[in-house]
């Protein structure tokens, strides 16, 4: 499973005109789930994502996470990030999980964070909808967080 986690200013997601979510400060995850991917590896992702240390302290330095600093969460399922580009110049997605897989374990991934962030602080996207995402990165700060069946 992987993250794509993005440090918010700002972030939001539109579906057909309607915004489905909005946050101040915090992270912008975009999550991709692959074909080994269980219920361990979401857990152990969702569980990684509040503690991950990237906002800044008195000191400048990313010593802060999303609990200490009281941020908010936007989770959107990103079957992309599993996209392969080693030929040609279409990539293909084989090495993502088919919905029936993916979904349950993204609203796994949603339901463990709102249980230790409460559910006004994690918003989501709409699996499989054509979402219209804004964000203001803050730093900037991206990273990849993966968590795999042998960790």
């Amino acid at each position: 499973m992987k993250a794509w986690i993005q440090r918010v200013s700002s972030a939001s997601v539109d579906i057909d005109g309607e915004r489905v979510a909005s946050i101040g400060r915090g992270y912008l995850v975009l999550l991709g789930v692959t074909h080994t991917d269980t219920v361990a590896e979401a857990d152990r992702i969702a569980d990684r994502i509040p503690v991950l240390r990237l906002f800044r302290d008195g000191n400048e330095q990313m010593n802060l996470s999303l609990e200490d600093v009281g941020g908010s969460v936007i989770v959107v399922s990103q079957f992309t990030l599993y996209a392969d580009t080693a030929h040609g110049r279409r990539p293909g997605f084989g090495g993502a999980a088919r919905p029936e897989l993916a979904d349950p374990l993204y609203e796994r991934v949603v339901a463990r964070l709102r249980e230790r962030l409460g559910e006004g602080r994690v918003g989501t996207g709409r699996f499989g909808a054509d979402m219209k995402v804004s964000l203001v990165n803050d730093g900037p700060v991206s990273i990849e967080l993966r968590v795999e069946a042998s960790q």
